[in-house]
């Protein structure tokens, strides 16, 4: 049975090399979290966006992101309609 990481005044102790011997990878003890960590989009292999910071009206801001997922991209798609105005 492995030893306790909280001592009993509740405060994790100091790991032991004997601790980190016991450890073992995350897919062994929780698959279906790193099955989903694995299903997230990794980094563009060729980025056709650039990555900026912008200042918006606090108002516009609740705006796009009232719509949920995708605010991002429907901010860019109403700029990009400006633009070809």
């Amino acid at each position: 049975m492995p030893k306790r990481l909280i001592d009993k005044d509740g405060e994790v102790r100091e790991l032991t090399p004997e601790d980190i011997a016991e450890f073992r990878p995350a897919s062994e003890i929780a698959p279906h979290i790193v099955e989903r960590y694995r299903r997230t989009r990794g980094k563009q292999k060729a980025p056709t966006k650039i990555q900026t910071t912008i200042r918006l009206d606090a108002d516009v801001l609740e705006y796009f992101q009232a719509g949920g997922k995708g605010w991002q991209t429907r901010i860019n798609e109403a700029l990009r309609k400006a633009v070809e105005k």
